[in-house]
């Protein structure tokens, strides 16, 4: 049975896939103590298929920018979910690190990232809120538009 954020997540029309496995040599999450870590997490949708590709400022608007930085967060619950069994083990998001695939002279990456903050407020409330660093960069794997890390204090 799923618990309290999850069902709240059901809600709001999300449901849960089987996180995506590493494409290189490193881990999906690493716990230490009360930590959870989670390696970034592109804008791919449950199928694998990106939700935006390509560059904020150069064919990528806000708008999608925001609808995939809000898919990286539905694949760090994800991943949340694979590492604890239950996303009410999450005692506050801690923080958030987002990287934009956009041109040098592109200013609106928090606008972008803001999409993957509300739906941490949107499925945890208060403990949803958290620090957070938003970086543009040249290119992400496969010229996927965002890619969010993420640090998570869990119970």
């Amino acid at each position: 049975m799923a618990g309290t954020i999850e069902q709240n997540l059901a809600t709001q029309g999300i449901t849960l896939h089987e996180p995506a496995s590493p494409i290189a040599n490193y881990v999906g999450f690493v716990r230490t103590g009360n930590l959870l870590f989670v390696s970034g997490q592109v804008c791919v949708n449950p199928e694998g298929k990106l939700i935006a590709k390509g560059k904020l400022g150069a064919g990528v608007s806000v708008e999608q920018g925001n609808a995939a930085a809000r898919g990286c967060a539905i694949n760090l619950l994800a991943q949340i979910k694979a590492a604890l069994g239950d996303l009410d083990k999450v005692v506050r998001v801690v923080r958030l690190g987002g990287f934009v695939n956009s041109t040098p002279d592109f200013v609106d990456g928090p606008k972008v990232l803001n999409g993957a903050s509300d739906l941490m407020v949107a499925a945890f409330g208060d403990k949803g809120r958290h620090a957070r660093t938003t970086v543009g960069v040249a290119s992400l794997p496969a010229d996927a538009a965002v890619e969010v890390e993420g640090l998570f204090e869990v119970a």
